[in-house]
């Protein structure tokens, strides 16, 4: 009886650490399934694991992920497909990512660059707001939390 009940809550704590990634091989369907809402304020943020800037800004998106329940954090990575399941699902876990994490695998960035943000040259990480019709783009990394928390402030206190 205490193997079962140890099996059982182990497969529990397993499953709930366990990151779903949904795979979008097109940016038209990736939008689609994000952005679903207008009234709700998304914290879209394009990274991939093997660039560093991008990994050393993600525990700043996980925290805002964590504590501010009025904007909703999307992490798009732009790693490949073939690297789902032995680097970006380890990389999830590693690094205890809860927030919303989705693979775009549209390798045809100069169609989908511009429907983002006109000014984006591609490179990340890169941080996109929006809410409606209402968008702010970022190119560059944040230095720290409170850099991240700012920005986003700025956008959400426009609807005040």
């Amino acid at each position: 009886m205490k193997l079962l009940y140890l099996l059982f809550f182990g497969l529990i704590t397993i499953g709930t650490t366990a990151q779903n990634v949904a795979v979008y091989d097109t940016y038209a369907a990736a939008e689609k399934a994000i952005v679903q809402d207008d009234s709700t304020i998304y914290v879209i943020n394009f990274w991939a694991t093997w660039c560093a800037p991008c990994v050393k800004e993600l525990p700043s998106f996980e925290k805002l992920h964590l504590e501010n329940k009025s904007v909703k954090v999307i992490l798009v990575s732009l790693d490949s497909k073939k690297d789902l399941e032995k680097k970006l699902l380890p990389f999830l876990k590693r690094k205890n990512i809860t927030a919303e994490v989705v693979l775009l695998d549209d390798k045809d960035y100069n169609t989908w660059l511009p429907k983002v943000d006109k000014t984006w040259s591609g490179s990340i990480p890169a941080t996109w707001m929006v809410q409606g019709k209402r968008k702010l783009f970022a190119e560059h990394d944040f230095e720290s939390f409170a850099e991240l928390n700012d920005y986003v402030n700025s956008f959400t206190n426009l609807n005040k």
